[in-house]
């Protein structure tokens, strides 16, 4: 009997197939989230880190009168920050509040760069849990169209299309929750650079005033 029960257990993959053609869209929805979610980590981290030592190298640089030397040094940073000093710099003779505009502006584009793709992600938080909604509605019609064909209501009838209905909502589900999840994982990474990035201008102005 023992034999005969493990036998009979479902793979993974075998449990997936019996969701039906909704559960494609469902998988290709998730393999994209997962890699929005580690592509956009990886370039996030990249691009977030603070040098502690850039602004005493600048400080140095523009100390000796080379700005070009402090330039050089934030543009080898090759981090958010190293390109943010850097319009800075591009601009240090004229007025400070025009600095300010620039290093804004920087900082703008920065942020946009990191938030994008991760529109994508909330689009899959919203519509994968849809599709298994479909998938759950499409178990449903199948059920009483079997009904409907053999005129008897089975047990065997009836679990073909529940296994389609509760595969296809759990799928889905899990992958809303998901996307969801790395959604707010990457913005919150972002929020703590954008803090960070706040109190290092405010230590660069202060460095140039």
């Amino acid at each position: 009997m023992l034999q005969i029960a493990v036998s009979q257990e479902l793979s993974f993959f075998q449990l997936v197939s019996k969701g039906g053609p909704i559960m494609v869209p469902i998988v290709l929805l998730l393999i994209i989230a997962l890699y929005i979610f580690v592509e956009r980590w990886i370039y996030i981290a990249q691009n977030s880190k603070v040098n502690p030592s850039l602004i005493g190298s600048i400080k140095t640089g523009l100390h000796d009168g080379n700005v070009n030397s402090a330039m050089a040094l934030c543009e080898n940073e090759r981090s958010s920050m190293g390109r943010i000093y850097g319009q800075g710099l591009k601009v240090i003779s004229r007025p400070m509040s025009e600095m300010d505009r620039h290093m804004e502006d920087a900082a703008s584009i920065e942020l946009s760069a990191m938030e994008s793709k991760l529109g994508i992600l909330g689009i899959i938080a919203g519509v994968a849990p849809m599709l298994g909604f479909i998938g759950t509605i499409s178990g449903v019609i199948k059920i009483f169209y079997k009904i409907s064909l053999e005129d008897n209501i089975s047990i065997g009838i009836i679990s073909g299309g529940l296994y389609e209905k509760m595969i296809t909502s759990g799928a889905g589900l899990i992958v809303g929750v998901l996307a969801y999840t790395f959604l707010h994982l990457l913005q919150g990474k972002i929020d703590g650079f954008l803090l960070k990035m706040q109190r290092q201008v405010l230590e660069f102005k202060n460095l140039l005033l």
